[in-house]
């Protein structure tokens, strides 16, 4: 059998076709392309009241690329507080998407509270298409505050689709909704033809992540961006 490469994986997600694995234990991938889509919509993206409010309190310090090896491999890990038992992120998907990442490609958002790493998300990034990947917590909303802020982000840069593979309760309440395969790669063709940058005007000015508040990173890029955007979304909802 061929070996998956990154550059295999960056082939399969531009077809709308991404791996997962068993479990964490296994040495098998398997490639899936879902009858069903489940994506956010960046124009219409829900952020339930109470998170709001919490959000605009900033409880946690919001980071993005500072550190992405923490991020997978607390998202490969079993998690009591998200009744998560095993996870699907084996060895050689951490290892692909460890590799997409030094490439450019493969992005995650971090919360950190009193210097400790408290949740995260990651993804890859082709175009104008974010594919999210998986996410972590071991604080109180600091998964769905992480993801919050991404959506913010990928809006801010002109992103078209937000990605999210598969329909779950969580995903729900922020508005996702589930499409057709067809309408899928329709979608995702469009937004391949974009010329969208992650961190955009940000990525060559501060190295090892830009941060969302204190005195470090970007000056607080990412919060500025996710209190416009919560702003939006109440004005639309």
């Amino acid at each position: 059998m061929t070996a998956i490469t990154p550059e295999i994986l960056l082939r399969a997600y531009r077809a709308g076709i991404f791996p997962m694995a068993e479990d964490a234990s296994a040495t098998e991938l398997f490639w899936y392309d879902p009858p069903e889509r489940a994506v956010l919509p960046l124009d219409r993206f829900h952020v339930p009241g109470r998170l709001a409010r919490t959000i605009r309190k900033r409880p946690y310090r919001i980071t993005a690329d500072r550190d992405f090896s923490a991020v997978i491999a607390a998202c490969a890990a079993p998690n009591a507080a998200m009744k998560r038992g095993r996870t699907w992120i084996n060895e050689e998907i951490a290892g692909l998407y460890t590799a997409l990442h030094r490439q450019g490609h493969a992005h995650s958002l971090e919360a950190w509270r009193d210097g400790r790493l408290a949740g995260g998300i990651y993804g890859v990034s082709i175009g104008g298409a974010f594919f999210g990947e998986s996410m972590f917590s071991t604080a109180t909303d600091a998964s769905k505050i992480c993801l919050v802020y991404l959506a913010a982000l990928l809006r801010r840069q002109g992103y078209a689709l937000f990605d999210a593979q598969f329909m779950t309760p969580h995903l729900r309440q922020f508005g996702a909704t589930e499409i057709s395969r067809a309408d899928y790669h329709e979608r995702l063709r469009n937004a391949l033809s974009l010329q969208c940058e992650f961190l955009g005007e940000f990525s060559g000015d501060f190295s090892g992540g830009i941060s969302g508040t204190g005195t470090d990173g970007a000056g607080g890029v990412l919060d500025e961006a996710a209190m416009a955007f919560l702003h939006d979304m109440t004005q639309t909802s």
